[in-house]
């Protein structure tokens, strides 16, 4: 059989253009594997066939390895519900609460997919009085007050 670099060269851009119809990412490292295999009988041009088909299936598995491994290492880990993240942030009391009594508190970003939490404090807290995030409990955030600094 009688392949010639430019028929890799045109599979690879057919495969990397065919991850725009499915975006999986997984499709274009088989194209880049193909790119890479023309790259490499412009330059060794008397390959054989099979082991051409072999090079290209090294470096799609070895892209593709790559990619899952080291460069996309979130890959399959979430923080929703990783409480750890929320403690220490800073929030505003938008609903008063009494020790032991549920209150409201608001945050300038989402944390943990909602800008408004349930709060609970060891002592009262009113409205606009700013807290810290000390622990989450379930569905509620036990906070404390916030000390602020006065300048002398």
């Amino acid at each position: 059989m009688n392949i010639s670099w430019w028929h890799w060269l045109v599979l690879g851009m057919i495969l990397i253009g065919l991850e725009l119809a499915l975006p999986s990412f997984t499709v274009i490292w088989f194209g880049l594997g193909a790119v890479l295999v023309s790259i490499f009988l412009a330059i060794f041009p008397a390959v054989s066939f099979p082991i051409q088909i072999l090079s290209w299936t090294v470096a799609s598995v070895l892209f593709t390895f790559a990619w899952f491994r080291f460069f996309n290492s979130r890959t399959g880990k979430t923080s929703a519900g990783t409480s750890r993240i929320a403690i220490g942030e800073i929030g505003l009391v938008v609903r008063a609460a009494e020790p032991y009594a549920r209150g409201v508190v608001k945050f300038q970003l989402p944390l943990l997919g909602a800008d408004e939490w349930p709060c609970m404090a060891d002592e009262p807290l009113a409205v606009g009085d700013r807290v810290r995030v000390v622990e989450v409990e379930g569905h509620v955030m036990k906070v404390e007050k916030t000390v602020k600094k006065e300048i002398l």
